[in-house]
């Protein structure tokens, strides 16, 4: 018997497959219905990718309020590494 993935695909993973899709439709040889079944997943695949997004920037604002108190310094790159 067949498992269903439980883990989601990785940002650069669902951003991979989408780009496949956008390059078979842009290539225009698949026949309507296999067309719109691509398009249809490449519409999932945005949606999660964008949900990915929201939930990466939610934990940025997360982190950047809880260290509200903590003053941002400059990066300096040491030269000798």
């Amino acid at each position: 018997m067949e498992k269903k993935q439980d883990k989601e695909p990785s940002f650069e993973e669902t951003l991979k497959q989408l780009e496949t899709i956008v390059a078979q439709l842009e290539n225009g040889d698949l026949p309507l219905d296999e067309a719109l079944n691509e398009f249809e997943k490449g519409i999932k695949l945005a949606k999660a990718g964008q949900k990915q997004l929201q939930q990466a920037e939610q934990r940025i604002q997360i982190l950047l309020s809880e260290n509200s108190d903590t003053e941002l310094s400059e990066f300096l790159i040491d030269d000798n590494e």
